[in-house]
């Protein structure tokens, strides 16, 4: 999987975490219930994200089959990862904050392991 993102789409300020980066140099993009989304669906939802919650800079990398949640990098948040429940009315959208891409990858192996158990 290749990222392929403009600035005028990511913002100029922005760079994906290295972190991040290792995961998709290794392929490993898809954990069960979250997996990394290719840069048509990052578009997609950036495009929805901007316009259900315009006071954030969301940058959408995966998604969560089972529901509405998806997993971003905000600008000017550092490498943290944040949880939104896309489709909620605005305000009541954040679900969860992980410090790092780490932080979240051990979450969603977690819930994997729990799920096929």
């Amino acid at each position: 999987m290749k990222l392929e993102w403009s600035k005028e789409i990511l913002g100029k300020d922005f760079k994906y975490p290295d972190s991040f980066l290792k995961v998709i140099e290794l392929n490993l993009v898809d954990f069960d219930l979250w997996y990394i989304m290719d840069n048509e669906q990052v578009q997609t939802r950036m495009k929805g994200l901007k316009k259900r919650y315009p006071n954030r800079s969301l940058i959408p990398f995966a998604r969560r089959d089972d529901n509405d949640d998806i997993a971003c990098f905000e600008i000017d948040k550092g490498e943290r990862v944040q949880i939104i429940h896309d489709f909620a009315s605005k305000g009541y959208e954040q679900r969860k904050e992980f410090n790092d891409f780490w932080e979240w990858l051990q979450s969603a192996i977690k819930e994997m392991i729990e799920y096929n158990k």
